[in-house]
């Protein structure tokens, strides 16, 4: 597949989407551009014939839009649900499964986490999606995961420096790994 294909296109916009988001200090302005950028992302995996992933990225859409408005527990269940149906469906092996298995622990931050602890978990989230993009060949899509990635741990270390005692917050990060960035400026 060309680096100017259809499919290709469309990945780079939603590479600049999701570079968009993942800017954004405000949660809210995160998951509206989450959620537009998923739907763009769906629209490129089934352009790429990844059908696991374009069930995932549309459910994830759907899922940051009435994220925007609700914080339920049922309504994050259901999503999940649906998601691991969708990927019983769709996913013919364990690299199908990597679209899911992010959308799903994504699911869960975005109904339930705030700020860094938020972050840190779609952080887990963007490296599942980051295997799935290089799996399938998607180069808007893994420039996006990486990015996302490199944006989100940079948000991540600006949110802990500006506000004191949050260090502890990011769960599986080392409180002296967060401490020593901050004092060192890396």
């Amino acid at each position: 597949m060309g680096l100017f294909s259809p499919a290709q296109v469309v990945g780079y916009l939603a590479l600049a989407l999701g570079i968009t988001a993942f800017l954004q200090k405000s949660d809210q302005r995160l998951k509206l551009f989450n959620a537009i950028q998923s739907l763009v992302y769906a629209l490129h995996f089934v352009l790429l014939g990844n059908l696991p992933a374009c069930s995932s990225a549309l459910l994830s859409s759907f899922r940051s839009f009435l994220a925007l408005r609700y914080r339920s527990w049922l309504l994050g269940g259901a999503i999940i649900g649906v998601n691991i149906g969708l990927g019983v469906a769709f996913a013919r092996n364990i690299a199908g499964w990597l679209p899911v298995i992010g959308s799903c622990i994504a699911t869960i931050a975005i109904f339930k986490m705030r700020g860094v602890p938020f972050r840190c978990v779609l952080l887990a989230s963007t490296l599942l999606w980051l295997a799935n993009n290089i799996i399938t060949g998607s180069i808007g899509g893994t420039l996006l995961e990486m990015a996302n990635a490199v944006i989100n741990i940079s948000t991540i270390i600006r949110m802990v420096r500006s506000s004191p005692g949050t260090h502890a917050q990011c769960p599986g990060v080392a409180q002296s790994t967060l401490e020593q960035s901050s004092a060192t400026g890396r």
